[in-house]
């Protein structure tokens, strides 16, 4: 009481001790003054301190018997809280809160929400408290009482610095007890494998709908975008300020916010695609092998997509949906910091599915803990792409068996020739660059033929970049002679409003920057000599290559294809945007009337082609 005493005094407040029994809490006007006198007390800038007094205490051994109404200082605190109708009761630990296990025990979990039918019977506990009589069976015990009689409780560290704050706040530390904890969280835990297979079961429903049919959930799953745009806004704009306020990089927040007009963009873009043509079981050859035996050769979707991306909550919506158009389950997993925005566009287009198909259909992973486990399930998933950093994408193919198609980087260049028509190379260089410059398909690089020095267009060139805001760095040449910072490396990505500089001898002196530095992307060159473009455009392997044209247009939706998974820099099944029929692979139908192969005796192949509409 001493350390109250002096503690509490320093922010101007007093503490006062009062010492009850049992037998006071039997006593109906002891309880009907006991919440006046707190009220007294608060209202006088005294906290009020409750603890047992041992020295009239009826139970023979204070410290063992656990008989009586309460028995120690968690019990008294959930009975102080239903008698003085409290909103909250924090209960205090040595630990974080309530784990699986010993908390020392590294299998242990910390369990966030407590929900009785899941976990009564799952816990384990360790040694009791260092510091209390009661340990962690006793707090529980307490809480779960409290709880049941609608007071939230939180068990939380004592020691950690401004827990209870916190806890105020609403953040999620420790573990919380309430009434209703049960129709919040699922009673059992969906795990990687289950995801993994409930997706696949609800894909092969999905495919044997009708075209018709996957192209009504796609309209709903637009309508339902549109009906929720505000609540979708709010969760977002929460996603912005926890972002904004934890520090993180402009670019990243640029990609998190859905700004204005976004939602009815996506929407039409799903509009887009749910009336593009079918392209599931389609037939892309037909071959009569022999009398009677026809071989088609069809399209079919791959089955299970694992898509782990950054930043970008528009993108869970364009993932979905080209999921559902190709008949794959999908499995998602965005980055913490759009966590709202991923669950309530989830939560939308899941509700918009058809109970025929299923909500799981489409998955959202949501700890960084089941992200190795995935990665392990080669036998249920059958393709990941991650859409992030250089970094995320190394790691996860360094860490799986599955495919992974995706890019590290979007290191993409303008390349400005000498015979290039100067206001159009001024329009697309700042288009490339300002237009959006957190995207993949933004300009990181420009080369100018060296020729432009000489006529100031190199420098024309420079001071539009300055006037728009765009930091510049120099190559070995071009930080010379315009004295700007050289750049630390030629291979890197911005992301921002920013961009490194280069001067080239000519078009074959490009195509080698692109090919010794570049990402294999986006590039594009500027110039009215048609020649010099064929050179170009046929030497350069990137993905996207562009003659007089923004690299802003490498874009799934641009390119017509309703929407994108993301771009490919690989070389194996698809490259650049991938749509629809990069979400594809083949199947072999034949339709015989009997035959055998007997050694191929009895079989005179003709291996003729067929028309696929006969």
């Amino acid at each position: 009481m001493a350390l109250y005493d002096t503690l509490f005094s320093e922010l101007d407040v007093s503490s006062a001790q009062l010492l009850v029994t049992d037998s006071d809490f039997r006593d109906g006007d002891f309880r009907k003054q006991l919440s006046e006198t707190v009220k007294s007390l608060l209202s006088l800038r005294v906290i009020p301190i409750f603890n047992e007094n041992d020295a009239v205490s009826t139970r023979k051994a204070p410290y063992e018997d656990s008989s009586g109404i309460f028995w120690d200082n968690d019990s008294l605190a959930a009975l102080l809280a239903l008698e003085l109708k409290a909103d909250l009761l924090v209960l205090l630990s040595d630990v974080e809160g309530l784990y699986s296990g010993p908390p020392s025990d590294p299998k242990s979990k910390l369990i966030h929400t407590y929900v009785k039918e899941k976990h009564q019977g799952e816990i384990t506990f360790g040694d009791k408290s260092r510091v209390g009589r009661g340990g962690m069976t006793a707090k529980v015990k307490a809480a779960v009482n409290a709880a049941n009689a609608g007071i939230p409780v939180v068990i939380t560290s004592g020691y950690a610095a401004e827990n209870i704050l916190k806890v105020l706040q609403g953040k999620r530390i420790g573990t919380l007890f309430h009434q209703n904890a049960h129709l919040w969280e699922p009673i059992k835990e969906v795990g990687a494998h289950e995801m993994a297979v409930a997706a696949r079961e609800s894909s092969r429903r999905l495919q044997a709908l009708s075209s018709q049919e996957r192209k009504k959930i796609l309209l709903d799953i637009a309508d339902a975008l549109e009906a929720n745009e505000k609540v979708i806004t709010i969760e977002n704009e929460a996603d912005v300020a926890a972002a904004q306020q934890a520090g993180y990089e402009k670019s990243l927040i640029s990609r998190l916010a859905l700004k204005p007009g976004k939602i009815s963009s996506l929407a039409k873009s799903i509009r887009v695609l749910a009336n593009m043509e079918d392209a599931i079981g389609r037939v892309l050859k037909k071959t009569q092998l022999a009398d009677g035996l026809i071989l088609e050769k069809t399209s079919s979707p791959l089955g299970v997509l694992l898509i782990v991306f950054e930043s970008r909550p528009d993108a869970l919506v364009q993932i979905a949906s080209l999921a559902i158009r190709s008949g794959n389950g999908l499995l998602l997993k965005g980055g913490k910091e759009a966590k709202r925005s991923n669950a309530i566009l989830h939560k939308v287009i899941t509700e918009a599915i058809p109970d025929t198909v299923g909500g799981k259909v489409i998955g959202l992973v949501t700890t960084r803990e089941e992200i190795p486990n995935l990665l392990k399930l080669d036998d249920v998933i059958d393709l990941v792409i991650p859409r992030g950093s250089n970094k995320l994408v190394s790691q996860i193919k360094s860490s799986t068996k599955i495919p992974v198609l995706g890019h590290a980087d979007g290191i993409c260049h303008v390349y400005v020739d000498k015979s290039a028509d100067m206001d159009m190379a001024k329009k697309i260089v700042l288009d490339a660059k300002i237009d959006y410059p957190a995207a993949c398909n933004a300009m990181e690089t420009l080369l100018v033929h060296k020729d432009l020095v000489q006529t100031g267009a190199l420098n024309d060139l420079i001071n539009d970049l300055h006037i728009e805001g765009v930091i510049l760095y120099g190559g070995p040449r071009a930080s010379n002679l315009l004295s700007i910072p050289q750049a630390r490396s030629f291979h890197h990505e911005y992301n921002s409003m920013a961009c490194t500089v280069e001067i080239v001898d000519d078009v074959g002196a490009a195509i080698d920057h692109i090919h010794h530095h570049g990402s294999a992307h986006t590039d594009c060159i500027i110039t009215e000599d048609q020649e010099i473009a064929e050179i170009f455009l046929h030497q350069v392997d990137s993905a996207a290559v562009f003659h007089n044209a923004s690299t802003r247009f490498c874009d799934g939706a641009r390119f017509g294809l309703g929407a994108e998974v993301g771009i490919s820099t690989s070389r194996i099944h698809a490259r650049g945007p991938v749509g629809v029929e990069g979400l594809l692979t083949t199947r072999w139908i034949l339709k015989g009337s009997g035959q055998v192969v007997d050694g191929d005796k009895g079989v005179t192949y003709v291996h003729k082609d067929v028309p696929v509409d006969s």
